[in-house]
């Protein structure tokens, strides 16, 4: 889990809250928070939990996940997947049962791919060194030949 960076984060809800034209008391009063506490944090003196980010996330109507990553709570190949399932989990038009085979069915893809680029990155790897052995062996045999 990364570092809070809090101050990129208080920029990031600023210009979120400017975006959709609320004033500060006016988000405040949305997420349930208090007006001092969201300026300290929009000026990066304040680290809000994952349950306040939620809470501004909802009131701004932009996803948690992008706060979270904002926050560095979240790394940003880990949102993808979250959205992904929570889009999934949301779908009111399938049931409980497809929604859960569903989720198995992305999560195996996910990992055969995982596994398939590790391989792919070692074969690389190998190549990559395998290249260099040849370089070696050639400049070797030149040596010897020109002797």
């Amino acid at each position: 889990m990364a570092s809070l960076n809090v101050g990129n984060l208080g920029e990031y809800l600023r210009e979120q809250r400017r975006q959709a034209q609320l004033s500060l008391r006016q988000l405040a009063d949305a997420a349930g928070v208090s007006n001092p506490y969201l300026s300290q944090i929009e000026r990066g003196l304040r680290k809000p939990s994952a349950d306040i980010l939620q809470q501004l996330a909802k009131a701004l109507r932009i996803s948690a996940e992008t706060l979270y990553v904002q926050a560095g709570i979240l790394d940003e190949r880990d949102r993808d997947e979250v959205e992904t399932r929570a889009a999934i989990l949301a779908d009111p038009s399938i049931s409980e049962q497809q929604k859960n085979v569903l989720l198995q069915v992305y999560e195996s893809f996910r990992k055969e791919n995982a596994a398939a680029a590790e391989a792919q990155a070692g074969a690389q790897a190998e190549a990559a060194a395998g290249a260099g052995a040849d370089v070696d062996a050639d400049s070797h045999a030149e040596t010897h030949h020109t002797n």
